[in-house]
C-alpha cells in the first residue's frame, strides 16, 4: 500500500474513517486491471472534450443574421452550414456522456462490492478510486464550461427548429454530424440541465442503486461519503498538503470532494446536509471558504444549486447561512 498512506480512522463513525489516498500516482494492482483498463479507455478522451468544449465558440452571428432576414436563402445555408459541425460537436459531447456513465457504473461495482467495506476498498484499490474521482473532476469542469457558454443552447434551438424545413429542401446534416429526431430529442434534454453531466452521474448512481437490490445503498453512500472525508482531511492538513507534488492536486481535491458530495445528496434518502448525514458538511464548506474565493465560487456555487436537500427542514441553519 506505498501510494496509500492511512492517515487516521476516526472512532467517530459519523465522519467515517480518512485516509491519504495518493491522488497523483496510484497504479492498479492485478485485481483492479480489467475494471481500470475499461474505464482508462473513457478518461482517455476527457481532457479533448473539455478542451474542443473551452474552444466552442457559437454560430450566434450567422443565427442573428439568418432570423433579421429571414427571406435571404444565401444567409440561411450560411447559418445551417455554421451550426450542423458545431452539432456534430455536441453530438460528441453527449455520446461521451453516455460512456461516462457506463463506466461510473463499472467503478461502482468494483467500489461497492462484497465482502469489503467501501473504506477497505478504497484503500485496497485505490487506482480505482482516484479514476473515480477523476471521473467527478471532469464532470464538474465540463459542466461550469458549460454553463458558461449559452451558445450551446442557441446553436442546438437553431438546428432543431431548422432541421425539418432543412430535410425538405434536401439540405440535411449528414455523416458524424447527423442528429435525427430521436437523438435530439435525448440531447435537448441532456443539454437543458444547468449542470448535464452531474444529472447524467447522478442518475447513473440512483440507478446503480435501484438495479443492484441485494446491494446494501450504504455501499455505495459509505463509498461516497468516505471520498469526501478523504478529500476534506486531505486538504485542512498541512502536513498532508505539503504532500501533493502538483499544484493541480488542491483544485482536484476540492472538485472531487463537492461532487461526492453531490452525489450522496442525489442518492442518500435524507441527503448530504441533514444531521444524520456521514458527511461533515460544515468542514467541507469551510475547507472550500478557505481557498482563494476567485478560485471556488463556481464550486460553492454547485452546492448551492445542484444538491437536492440543501433547503430541507432538516438542513441546519449554520449550513445555510454559510452558503448564503
Amino acid at each position: 500500500m506505498g501510494n496509500l498512506l492511512k492517515v487516521l480512522t476516526c472512532t467517530d463513525l459519523e465522519q467515517g474513517p480518512n485516509f491519504f489516498l495518493d491522488f497523483e500516482n496510484a497504479q492498479p494492482s492485478e485485481s483492479e486491471k480489467e475494471v481500470y483498463n475499461q474505464v482508462n479507455v473513457v478518461l482517455k478522451d476527457a481532457e479533448g472534450i473539455l478542451d474542443h468544449l473551452q474552444s466552442y465558440r457559437g454560430a450566434g452571428h450567422e443565427i442573428r443574421e439568418a432570423i433579421q432576414h429571414a427571406t435571404d436563402e444565401k444567409l440561411q445555408e450560411k447559418a445551417w452550414a455554421a451550426v450542423v459541425p458545431l452539432v456534430g460537436k455536441l453530438k460528441k459531447f453527449y455520446e461521451f456522456s453516455q460512456r461516462l456513465e457506463a463506466a461510473l457504473r463499472g467503478l461502482l461495482g468494483a467500489l461497492t462490492s462484497t465482502p469489503y467495506s467501501p473504506t477497505q476498498h478504497l484503500e485496497r484499490e485505490q487506482a480505482l478510486a482516484k479514476q473515480f474521482a477523476e471521473i467527478l473532476h471532469f464532470t464538474l469542469r465540463f459542466d461550469e464550461l458549460k454553463m458558461t457558454n449559452p451558445a450551446i443552447q442557441n446553436d442546438f434551438s437553431y438546428y432543431r427548429r431548422t432541421l425539418s424545413r432543412m430535410r425538405i429542401n434536401n439540405v440535411p446534416a449528414e455523416g458524424e454530424n447527423e442528429v435525427n429526431n430521436e437523438l435530439a430529442n435525448r440531447m435537448s434534454l441532456f443539454y437543458a440541465e444547468a449542470t448535464p453531466m452531474l444529472k447524467t452521474l447522478s442518475d447513473a448512481t440512483t440507478k446503480f442503486v435501484s438495479e443492484n437490490k441485494n446491494l446494501p445503498i450504504e455501499n455505495t453512500t459509505d463509498c461516497l461519503s468516505t471520498m469526501a472525508s478523504v478529500c476534506r482531511v486531505m486538504l485542512e492538513t498541512p502536513e498532508y498538503r505539503s504532500r501533493f507534488t502538483n499544484e493541480e492536486t488542491v483544485s482536484f481535491c476540492l472538485r472531487v470532494m463537492v461532487g461526492v458530495i453531490i452525489l450522496y445528496d442525489h442518492v442518500h434518502p435524507v441527503g448530504a446536509f441533514a444531521k444524520t448525514s456521514k458527511i461533515d458538511m460544515k468542514g467541507c464548506i469551510k475547507v472550500l471558504k478557505e481557498q482563494p474565493p476567485n478560485s471556488v465560487e463556481g464550486l460553492l456555487n454547485a452546492l448551492r444549486y445542484t444538491t437536492k436537500h440543501l433547503n430541507d427542514e432538516t438542513t441546519s441553519k449554520q449550513i445555510k447561512t454559510m452558503l448564503q
